[in-house]
């Protein structure tokens, strides 16, 4: 699920433009658009979640019950494909993520040598690795210090019984904790 090549898009479309029909006729229009140019292609994305992406097209076929085209720039939403060819003509710079949806996606190999990964899931992998990380950073400094609290009050009681071996044992097991916070 790394980078696709463009003669991969290219087939790929061609191949789904073969054999299924889109719920629009506008949106095989707009694949075939799409694949004709390979400055567009480069910037065209087919991914499995559209979430939190900047600029999303969705189409599905005539095989599947699904909204049959949106478009989406910026949390603004159309269904309009014309829409979604005049954005893409004046913005060719940007990327554009493309869910397909049609009968039996989830284990067509053709779609999966084109999915990529939505690069907002990537970073949502990687937001809940660090707070995991720092979640273990902070329960670990909380054990520490509740340990070092528990010595002090155990070094407290021994020196107030007047046992110097506890004593001893238990400053040690301090030092000791003290050395491993540097």
């Amino acid at each position: 699920m790394g980078d696709v090549s463009i003669s991969d898009k290219k087939d790929f479309i061609q191949w789904f433009l073969n054999r299924y029909e889109l719920r629009k006729r506008e949106s095989a229009w707009l694949l075939s658009y799409l694949s004709s140019d390979d400055e567009l292609l480069k910037r065209v994305h087919f991914v499995e979640n559209l979430r939190n992406l900047p600029k999303t097209i969705m189409m599905s076929t005539r095989c599947v019950r699904m909204t049959s085209f949106k478009f989406t720039k910026h949390n603004r939403v159309s269904t309009d494909v014309e829409t979604a060819f005049y954005d893409i003509r004046s913005c060719p710079h940007e990327d554009i993520y493309i869910g397909l949806y049609f009968k039996d996606r989830s284990t067509c190999p053709e779609y999966a040598a084109v999915l990529e990964v939505n690069p907002m899931e990537r970073q949502d992998l990687v937001q809940d690795t660090l707070l995991g990380l720092l979640a273990e950073i902070v329960l670990d400094r909380a054990i520490r210090d509740f340990r070092e609290r528990e010595l002090y009050r155990q070094i407290d009681q021994a020196l107030a019984e007047g046992d110097e071996a506890k004593f001893l044992q238990l400053t040690e097991e301090w030092r000791n904790l003290v050395e491993q916070k540097k």
